[in-house]
């Protein structure tokens, strides 16, 4: 432990490095909210503020787990999961890590925890109750994703994995346990199951409602997730000025793949594919940014975009109608099914030259260096993050489903509704309140509140 004060900690620092990541922080945030836009832009128009809500949800009790305990069992001690060396972040102030205080890290790291928890609770959209989303994002955050961040980048037992941004942390964590919610959604065990006004069943396939949310979502999500890439170096360098680089270039290149495939099928330009496309571009490339050149970076967006599309041709089968799979948000066909992708393919194409841009040296993919023990790494690494999540996330559904008032399934007349309605009682689209058309300013209508 430091015997300097932290102000006399804070001297060394070089202001740059600072600025850098403040400002890579506060414009990865945005990307929280905006995975929030992009559910309730899919969802039907009576879901639609109840599909934001839940990535609000996952910032705000993210943020507070992260404090108390998500930091230390990320970053402390440990094999699994660290201790409580931090706990409610004790000396965590001023102290180095890399270029920056740990503070700083530590803010920009929770960022990426409330990223993946808002892309998790996609999995409850439209049909599922809000009220235990709270409980599930703290518990999740702790026995989920933190312990996976301290196996993956925390010196756990992971170690030796590429992984630059999230492969498995970040895309298959979240694509696992949003499928494990889907799943126990349409095959409830407990209370769900028993209850005489719940009947699980599948959800009948409709096109996203409001373009202008994914709109919103996709500029927001794309500029912030830049940010993230660029400063996973945790400094001001060439790597994080390549790595900006290298993620735009794929998820453009996603972004046109997936656009002419639908132009090819239909003659038409589509938003939505838009968005699927960069979408994908931005899952494949996350865990390979600083590992792989220009031109590979090119060839994983087309690679993302073709994958990912053909996964999300599941849904639309009649096996998936008889086994009720329910994709909210396309999230097991891009985050899943694209994050297994990235990484194995990272163990394909990392080149050495890449990583050492900031002084990081590693022995490299197949193809370039040869290395041919990196690509069952990284398969273990996939395989074991994807049965980490799942299986995690879905005995945390399972126990608050066990107790009273925490069903996890919506009823089926409120399920009808919308979700909007039977749990908000506000709305972004239908009238607030029945007497809305009769609102004088003035207090001469008939409204009251």
């Amino acid at each position: 432990m430091s015997t300097l004060t932290p102000m006399e900690q804070w001297k060394v620092y070089e202001p740059a490095n600072i600025c850098f990541i403040i400002t890579c922080t506060c414009f990865a945030w945005p990307i929280v909210a905006a995975v929030g836009s992009g559910y309730s832009g899919y969802s039907t128009r009576r879901n639609g503020l109840a599909s934001f809500l839940p990535a609000i949800f996952a910032i705000s009790a993210v943020s507070v787990q992260w404090w108390a305990v998500g930091y230390s069992i990320a970053f402390s001690e440990g094999t699994f999961m660290g201790d409580l060396k931090y706990a409610f972040h004790r000396g965590v102030l001023a102290e180095p890590v890399g270029a920056i205080p740990a503070i700083l890290f530590s803010q920009f790291q929770m960022v990426f925890c409330a990223t993946v928890c808002a892309i998790t609770v996609g999995g409850f959209c439209e049909r599922g109750r809000l009220l235990p989303i709270l409980p599930f994002a703290v518990l999740w955050a702790t026995f989920v994703y933190c312990p996976l961040v301290k196996m993956v980048w925390g010196g756990g037992y992971l170690e030796g994995s590429l992984d630059f941004a999230g492969g498995t942390p970040v895309h298959i964590c979240s694509g696992a346990s949003a499928t494990a919610i889907s799943v126990y959604l349409s095959w409830p065990q407990f209370r769900s199951r028993k209850s005489s006004v719940r009947t699980p069943q599948h959800l009948k396939l409709h096109r996203p409602h409001n373009s202008m949310q994914q709109l919103l979502a996709l500029v927001t999500i794309w500029g912030g997730w830049l940010a993230f890439e660029s400063g996973t170096t945790l400094e001001l360098n060439f790597k994080s000025v390549f790595t900006l680089y290298t993620t735009n270039l794929c998820a453009a290149s996603g972004s046109l793949t997936w656009n002419l495939f639908t132009f090819y099928e239909t003659g038409k330009f589509s938003l939505d594919s838009t968005f699927m496309g960069a979408i994908s571009g931005l899952v494949l490339i996350t865990p390979s940014a600083g590992f792989v050149d220009m031109p590979t970076a090119a060839f994983f967006g087309v690679i993302g975009a073709t994958i990912c599309r053909l996964a999300l041709m599941i849904k639309f089968t009649k096996f998936a109608a008889r086994v009720r799979w329910v994709d909210n948000g396309d999230t097991f066909a891009t985050h899943c099914i694209g994050g297994f992708a990235g990484t194995l393919l990272t163990g394909l194409f990392a080149r050495k030259e890449v990583a050492a841009y900031d002084g990081t040296e590693i022995l490299g993919g197949v193809i370039f260096d040869k290395n041919y023990g990196q690509l069952w790494t990284q398969c273990f690494e996939a395989l074991f993050g994807f049965t980490w999540a799942f299986i995690g996330s879905y005995l945390i559904i399972c126990l608050l489903d066990c107790i009273p008032g925490l069903e996890v399934l919506a009823k089926d007349e409120d399920i009808v509704s919308g979700t909007d309605a039977s749990q908000m009682g506000e709305s972004l689209w239908e009238p607030q309140w029945a007497e809305e058309v009769d609102y004088h300013p003035f207090g001469k209508g008939a409204l009251e509140i």
